[in-house]
């Protein structure tokens, strides 16, 4: 439960910092966003799926544990 939490709070602490960051920078992604192609956004959704899965596959295999809260 404590690896869920500490990925939570660090996916909330990125995507914080692009809204403090660069407000206006979000609004321009998102109208790109909007006239992306559904498949350009399916696509770029599993890249970055696949990414993440390759991280944490890259960190266990650093010796990172996973699963284990101390």
């Amino acid at each position: 439960m404590g690896v869920v939490l500490l990925a939570l709070g660090l996916v909330l602490v990125v995507e914080g910092l692009v809204y403090v960051l660069a407000p206006s920078l979000v609004e321009d992604m998102l109208a790109a966003l909007r006239n992306m192609p559904v498949e350009a956004r399916r696509v770029a959704g599993a890249l970055a799926l696949v990414t993440g899965l390759a991280l944490i596959w890259f960190a266990a295999a650093l010796g990172v544990d996973l699963f284990t809260s101390r």
